[in-house]
């Protein structure tokens, strides 16, 4: 409360109609008045509501396996008390699902005193997936799934998780889905930011946020073999999850937490860190976490404060502009010997630098490769 009341106001509106919805609001032992206005609500609202009132759980995955336990619908979406659908954000997300035969749709989010995804809502996509789409940015659980998906599946939120339990379970469904559909052209949910600032995923020590990548890269490496495709879904537990671990808050830790946060990444970088993982990266999110990967807990402050400040790091063009590095601390210190490849910037943050010249080897091989044909008249 009072979020609550204009999170039901959403659904009421809805436009696919009571007869196909049903509503299982659970009431995780709430003390300001929630349980009354969802009985309310239950005693007057078009659809029929059930509302189940338990102690607290102390996290959001007890309550939402509790109301996917008593769901009957085809499709289940999760719907958080202080959010609230877009109109017709249900009847346009069944009826992608249906048209496209997908398991799991996303409906555009836009936050509302707080920030929302973006990069996935570039165009809407019948059918698409994790690798083929930013969609692994999005891993809320606040999306349309498939029912019969998760029921053969037996998937579930994982009730040991205080935070990133979501992010476990919407990339679980990815994964096993039979595609996935992407509404970017009408907006379907609000996130909305609390006046008190109080969110579960804002709350709890660092250690949480080490159980949920820990989690999240056990998951993802189950799913996939190691290669290109598994890299590419580890960049968002590295960057989402781990990396602001060694932001600006590590600067205002304790000497043994700084230990600590070092000591719980170590294990996670020995099995996931590669290459591959890392080429994907910006040079000052690969630059922290090589850091982070060798234990350099001598340099990771003095990079962290550079990258803090929000000083630009000097651009050092090679190869005739077809290599830049980025002069952040310690680049070519004999004395730190972190190697050059940390610093060379990917083609496309180097397209930034003016004098830079895409290409490479792999360039003239391609050009040597035209003459020749036009030589040859073909």
């Amino acid at each position: 409360m009072p979020y609550l009341v204009a999170c039901l106001e959403s659904v009421e509106a809805q436009t696919i109609g009571p007869e196909r919805m049903e509503v299982i609001a659970v009431d995780d032992g709430s003390t300001d008045g929630t349980g009354e206005c969802l009985e309310e609500f239950a005693a007057r609202a078009p659809m029929p509501v059930t509302v189940i009132r338990q102690d607290n759980s102390g996290g959001p995955s007890g309550p939402r396996n509790v109301g996917l336990g008593k769901a009957a619908g085809r499709y289940v979406f999760f719907l958080d008390a202080d959010d609230r659908l877009g109109p017709e954000a249900l009847e346009r997300m069944v009826a992608m699902a249906d048209r496209a035969g997908t398991d799991v749709v996303l409906g555009r989010v836009e936050g509302v005193n707080r920030s929302a995804p973006k990069s996935m809502w570039g165009s809407t996509l019948e059918r698409t997936d994790v690798f083929s789409s930013n969609i692994k940015f999005t891993l809320s659980a606040q999306k349309l799934f498939r029912r019969e998906l998760l029921t053969r599946h037996g998937m579930r939120f994982d009730e040991s998780l205080f935070t990133g339990e979501d992010a476990l379970f919407t990339m679980e469904a990815y994964l096993r889905a039979d595609g996935v559909s992407v509404i970017a052209d009408h907006t379907c949910y609000y996130l909305v930011g609390r006046d008190d600032g109080k969110h579960v995923t804002r709350s709890g020590d660092h250690t949480l946020r080490f159980d949920s990548a820990r989690a999240l890269m056990r998951l993802i490496a189950e799913h996939v073999p190691a290669g290109p495709r598994r890299d590419q879904l580890m960049v968002r537990p590295f960057t989402v999850t781990l990396l602001p671990q060694f932001g600006p808050k590590y600067l205002k830790d304790g000497e043994e937490t700084r230990r600590h946060k070092l000591e719980l990444a170590k294990p996670l970088m020995d099995a996931h860190w590669t290459e591959g993982v890392a080429r994907r990266l910006k040079v000052h999110e690969r630059l922290r976490l090589h850091l982070v990967a060798e234990q350099r807990a001598d340099l990771l402050p003095d990079v962290v404060e550079f990258v803090r400040s929000g000083k630009q790091a000097a651009a050092l063009l090679e190869r005739r502009g077809r290599r830049v590095y980025l002069a952040y601390p310690y680049f070519r210190d004999a004395a730190a010997g972190v190697p050059d490849s940390v610093y060379l910037a990917s083609p496309r943050e180097a397209r930034a630098y003016p004098g830079y010249r895409e290409g490479g080897a792999d360039s003239f091989v391609r050009r040597a490769a035209r003459k020749v044909r036009r030589t040859l008249g073909v």
